[in-house]
């Protein structure tokens, strides 16, 4: 992923544009830290595809032998 900074892309917003279009994500910076990104635009996002991805991405992510209502009250004190 291809940093910039804010002055750069202003300066170079259509050469930027480009590299997005052509799939590359540019992470914009001020003063070295992410301010903003620049992906490429996706049309057919469908929501059903969306949570299963998330789902698949979720799977194997345990709480280990703790339980949730017990690290809440952990948390609570």
């Amino acid at each position: 992923m291809k940093e910039v900074g804010s002055y750069e892309a202003k300066t170079n917003l259509p050469a930027l544009l480009r590299a997005v279009a052509g799939g590359e994500r540019i992470v914009i910076t001020r003063s070295g830290e992410p301010v903003a990104d620049l992906v490429p635009h996706c049309d057919n996002v469908d929501p059903a595809d969306t949570i299963t991805r998330i789902r698949e991405m979720r799977s194997g992510i345990t709480l280990g032998d703790n339980d949730l209502k017990a690290m809440i009250r952990e948390g609570r004190r």
